[in-house]
């Protein structure tokens, strides 16, 4: 899809932009003519995915990328402040791809594992991933409440849920595994981080101006 121009002038902020999905999503909604601001614990490759959007027109300041802790309360309103001091307004569209895996079965899964898969993913389940799960599905809980709660104020939260597809978390997968995953899907491949941003662009525009609280999947009808 070319660009369209649906975000022209909106400031989106998204967390775990410095590679995978999340940078996939920082490059589709820049075409999609909005300023983004990278956020991720890695502020390095946050800043190489700013550095990698399409310029902004002369006027503004342009993309940035900053530094942030999901996990820290501390650390999120710090952000959102040095946000709102670079672009000068605050962002009015938030997607949150900041995720992290730590496998291991339940009964060898410690406290420390836990909570950090927890802390980033919640502040699909699969063997060895009880922690992720439960905190993917508290993620929906989450986005339908704020969804409800919002909806008043003209804010809308929705959720995609992305099947499998192709970033670095899954360059730890063995080629064999990744083959059996694919031919799982009914499409017959594994998905694009590109296949999800397409996805969030959408539910960032105008035009998706009467969806909040949903849940959309992006899995190639894996859960048909």
């Amino acid at each position: 899809m070319g660009s369209g121009g649906r975000l022209r002038g909106a400031l989106a902020l998204v967390t775990g932009g410095g590679g995978g999905i999340g940078r996939a999503v920082c490059a589709r909604l820049a075409r999609e003519g909005a300023r983004v601001a990278v956020a991720d614990r890695a502020e390095g490759g946050a800043g190489d995915t700013a550095r990698g959007l399409r310029p902004l027109p002369p006027t503004g300041p342009p993309h940035a990328a900053f530094a942030v802790d999901v996990t820290s309360a501390t650390s999120v309103t710090r952000l959102l402040e040095q946000v709102q001091e670079h672009f000068g307004d605050p962002p009015g569209v938030l997607v949150s791809c900041a995720g992290v895996t730590r496998d291991e079965f339940l009964l060898r899964l410690g406290e420390g594992p836990w909570q950090e898969v927890l802390g980033v993913n919640l502040t699909v389940g699969n063997l060895g991933q009880v922690h992720y799960a439960a905190s993917k599905a508290g993620v929906q809980g989450l986005t339908r409440s704020c969804a409800k709660e919002l909806a008043r104020f003209g804010i809308r939260c929705n959720v995609v849920l992305p099947g499998f597809i192709v970033t670095p978390m899954t360059d730890k997968v063995p080629p064999k595994v990744l083959q059996k995953f694919a031919g799982m899907v009914p499409l017959g491949r594994l998905g694009d981080p590109e296949d999800v941003a397409d996805v969030i662009a959408f539910l960032a525009s105008p035009e998706s101006s009467y969806i909040t609280g949903a849940s959309v999947e992006v899995t190639g009808g894996l859960f048909m």
